[in-house]
């Protein structure tokens, strides 16, 4: 276990915070969690998020000895780097960390914007948001293949990155109606098998949070 002072600036429906959260618990680091007030319903946001990230204003925050780090997939790789002994999350062969990387940009760019079209919308312009939101996971099956995790045999930095959206899809799925399982079914026994780890289903919140989230924002939204 860790003796630094390592601290998460959080929201704990955030699948970015929890990304961070899963690496740490594979690397057996210890933590603090603070949740941050996201949307101003206790007071905003604290002094320390803004001082920590002055140019997002966004959780996650990793801070390492009090040294602010930003970005999920940054904190991610940096938390690899900083404990490499134990459980490595990134490839030890070149091509298969380039690889990695590819599908770590892929994911941050795509699936949860992706997803939260669905939930921000109705009618036609809903319907075209859940088509891209079925190819992108179609996408994302079809590099998983037939391995168990997307790095093979072995949990690795794709699925940490990937595993937190997984407790949104229901939310998707109820708003969208439609069901990943049907169109990918490989996609999730992966979802399930990631969530047989304690390192990551100590971490991802019920998908009913997340519906209940979503629905109280529809309704201020005026979609529901």
């Amino acid at each position: 276990m860790s003796k630094d002072e390592i601290i998460i600036l959080d929201c704990i429906l955030s699948p970015f915070c929890m990304r961070v959260k899963i690496a740490l618990n594979e690397k057996g680091v210890s933590y603090e969690s603070k949740e941050e007030d996201l949307f101003g319903w206790k007071g905003g946001k604290s002094e320390l998020l803004l001082k920590s990230n002055p140019i997002h204003k966004k959780v996650p925050v990793l801070l390492h000895n009090g040294n602010p780090l930003n970005e999920s997939s940054n904190i991610v790789t940096y938390i690899d780097e900083t404990w490499p002994s134990s459980s490595p999350l990134l490839p030890s062969s070149p091509y298969e960390r380039a690889r990695a990387r590819f599908w770590i940009d892929y994911i941050d760019k795509k699936v949860f914007e992706t997803g939260g079209k669905i939930w921000r919308s109705n009618g036609d312009e809903q319907e075209a948001a859940k088509k891209e939101f079925i190819e992108i996971l179609k996408q994302l099956e079809e590099a998983l293949g037939d391995n168990d995790f997307f790095g093979g045999e072995r949990f690795g930095i794709v699925d940490v990155i990937a595993i937190p959206f997984s407790c949104w899809f229901y939310a998707f799925e109820k708003v969208g109606g439609f069901k990943v399982e049907e169109h990918c079914p490989k996609l999730s026994n992966w979802e399930k098998r990631c969530l047989l780890k304690e390192s990551v289903g100590s971490v991802i919140p019920s998908p009913d949070m997340v519906y209940g989230f979503v629905s109280s924002m529809r309704n201020k939204l005026g979609l529901e």
